[in-house]
């Protein structure tokens, strides 16, 4: 059989050759179940002959729309945004969509055209990472398509958000260092105006208030923005005569900027910080991490933005808030353990 004249092949001609109809076709590419495993085969095996591809654009003309979801982040480089994305792609494809992907790089100037691009493409949705705290052209999308917003909360808006325990992470994660005797803790934080670093540093604060300690304002950093700022901030910091005995890093990039500055040093000061990273468990420096599922943030953020795609004929639900857990882990050498395993310094 070929295929016809001036297309390709159709789900038609696809079930002509496996001899069974095109709702069956239908059911078998939609994984549905109720398929017997002989007609499964049947129909692959015609697909494969006749090359057959699902025609995206007719399908989205059939159901009312793209099949498309927007996804913004804010720093494709760090490895955090990846998995986030990666857990949105996974519920898409479940749910027989096809997620666009685009990076603000934490300049909250270019955020709006990238919304506004999105919505040109004729996204079904967005879920959004926001930049900054001004979120007005994230209002305006909302008369277009629903908007879901990840790791940072709305402000000013009415809609569903999925955030991590931040001050839960960060209180824990402080209070570690604390219950070892470290009375100067230094913060390396990233900006202040983002809802994570604010909602870090009260952890924070927290603990130390808990543990009747006051923590040193000349101690803390805040606005560092990737790991080159904060190796210098933390050097900066053990250049001090009256430095630090620990430090608390607010995420991944930061905790690595000041294990480079410890590395160099050859020195061991235990690092308590945000978000785990790969090879953390063998680097044989004291590491406290507040650890989470990145894809799950993902994740859920897609299964509320679905919802409402699913039922946005009918009266909208009130908006939703998620929380993903956290958990502190513990890496290398700890307060009183013998330091004949660590590692050399760097030459």
């Amino acid at each position: 059989m070929t295929a016809r004249r001036g297309g390709g092949p159709t789900m038609h001609d696809v079930g002509k050759l496996a001899q069974v109809s095109a709702m069956t076709v239908s059911r078998v590419l939609k994984n549905d179940p109720g398929v017997s495993e002989e007609t499964r085969e049947r129909v692959f095996a015609a697909v494969d002959r006749l090359g057959y591809r699902r025609n995206e654009t007719a399908r989205s003309l059939r159901l009312g729309g793209s099949g498309m979801i927007g996804l913004v982040v804010t720093n494709l480089a760090n490895p955090f945004y990846s998995r986030l994305a990666l857990g949105v792609q996974e519920v898409a494809t479940e749910h027989g969509f096809r997620m666009l992907l685009s990076n603000s790089a934490e300049e909250p100037g270019r955020e709006p055209g990238i919304i506004d691009g999105l919505i040109d493409h004729q996204v079904e949705g967005l879920i959004v990472v926001p930049a900054g705290s001004r979120q007005q052209h994230l209002a305006a999308a909302m008369r277009h398509v629903p908007v879901v917003l990840a790791a940072r909360p709305p402000a000013g808006l009415d809609t569903d958000c999925v955030l991590v325990e931040d001050f839960h992470g960060a209180f824990e994660a402080t209070a570690c260092l604390l219950s070892e005797g470290h009375s100067r803790i230094a913060f390396l934080g990233n900006p202040p105006a983002l809802y994570t670093g604010a909602e870090r540093l009260r952890g924070f604060w927290a603990a130390h208030e808990e543990a009747g300690i006051e923590p040193d304002n000349a101690l803390i950093r805040q606005g560092l923005v990737d790991a080159a700022t904060a190796e210098r901030a933390a050097d900066e910091l053990l250049d001090r005569p009256d430095g630090p005995t620990a430090l608390f890093c607010t995420n991944n990039r930061i905790s690595q900027g000041a294990i480079r500055a410890l590395y160099k040093r050859g020195a061991a000061l235990p690092v308590a910080g945000f978000d785990d990273f790969d090879l953390s468990d063998v680097l044989g420096l004291p590491l406290t991490l507040v650890s989470y599922d990145a894809d799950e943030i993902g994740r859920q953020a897609a299964r509320l933005l679905i919802d409402r795609l699913h039922h946005r004929d009918a009266e909208p639900p009130a908006s939703r808030r998620v929380t993903v857990p956290t958990r502190v882990i513990r890496h290398g050498l700890r307060s009183g353990d013998h330091p004949s395993s660590a590692p050399p310094p760097s030459a």
